[in-house]
């Protein structure tokens, strides 16, 4: 007898009260955990309050700033592409030959002076206020060719020489090229043929290793006819059916 009581109580049916006990303990000692996990997390961030007020207040002052510097960027990045464009619909209206009528509704000026004498105090309020930006620096480059309409080579090389250091390097190569004109002009031929050897060095698509090639020849002429003779039958060859090497060809037979 005692040992079929044993066998009984070892065998206990499945759902019995035993099965519903140990039930109940695994339950009890899982929400035991929960409660225990719960109740570390709420203590360490009552113990660390400050610390983690602290950290989310950062955190959104850091979102906020970022946000509205880009609300600012966006918003003077708008102003200076309005007077930019200003500047280049002036700019870009016609110049009215001699002899020919302007066509009726078309505005056109008399000369290019008188168009770059309305563009430039433009091209100058957009450069100075906003000279970080790229429409900034657009506009510099555009203001040092509107002093070489007017005949200000002074002011001309002054904003050429800002606009030759713009991040965007097609842009950089145009101030170039129009600043070692301005030395040309003005007798420096020295530091014209420098420029024009950086430009060759780094040629962009602004201006091509050949267009600065072509300048440089030309600003030989006068001064060293062998060498120009040298730039111009490398530029035929590099450009063999191109617009340089045309013009090289041309260049050589007039120096014969």
């Amino acid at each position: 007898m005692r040992a079929r009581r044993c066998a009984f109580a070892t065998s206990r049916p499945k759902g019995s009260f035993g099965d519903f006990v140990d039930t109940q303990t695994r339950h009890a000692l899982k929400q035991d955990k929960f409660v225990a996990a719960t109740t570390s997390g709420l203590d360490w961030i009552g113990e660390n309050r400050t610390a983690v007020l602290r950290w989310s207040v950062a955190v959104v002052l850091v979102i906020g700033v970022a946000i509205a510097a880009i609300i600012v960027r966006q918003s003077r990045l708008s102003a200076a592409n309005q007077l930019l464009g200003q500047a280049m619909d002036i700019y870009q209206t016609p110049i009215t030959q001699p002899g020919q009528p302007a066509e009726p509704g078309q505005k056109t000026y008399a000369t290019a002076a008188d168009r770059a004498k309305e563009a430039n105090p433009i091209f100058r309020q957009a450069a100075d206020q906003y000279s970080w930006l790229v429409p900034g620096e657009m506009a510099r480059y555009f203001a040092g060719i509107t002093d070489i309409d007017l005949g200000q080579q002074s002011t001309a090389e002054s904003d050429l020489e800002k606009a030759s250091h713009s991040h965007d390097s097609n842009l950089a190569a145009l101030s170039k090229l129009a600043l070692a004109n301005v030395y040309e002009q003005s007798g420096r031929s020295s530091q014209a043929v420098n420029l024009f050897q950086d430009l060759i060095q780094h040629p962009t698509t602004t201006v091509p290793k050949t267009e600065a090639q072509l300048d440089l020849a030309q600003l030989y002429e006068t001064t060293q006819p062998l060498e120009a003779r040298r730039l111009y039958a490398q530029i035929k060859d590099q450009d063999k059916t191109g617009q340089a090497g045309q013009i090289a060809t041309q260049k050589l037979a007039n120096l014969k």
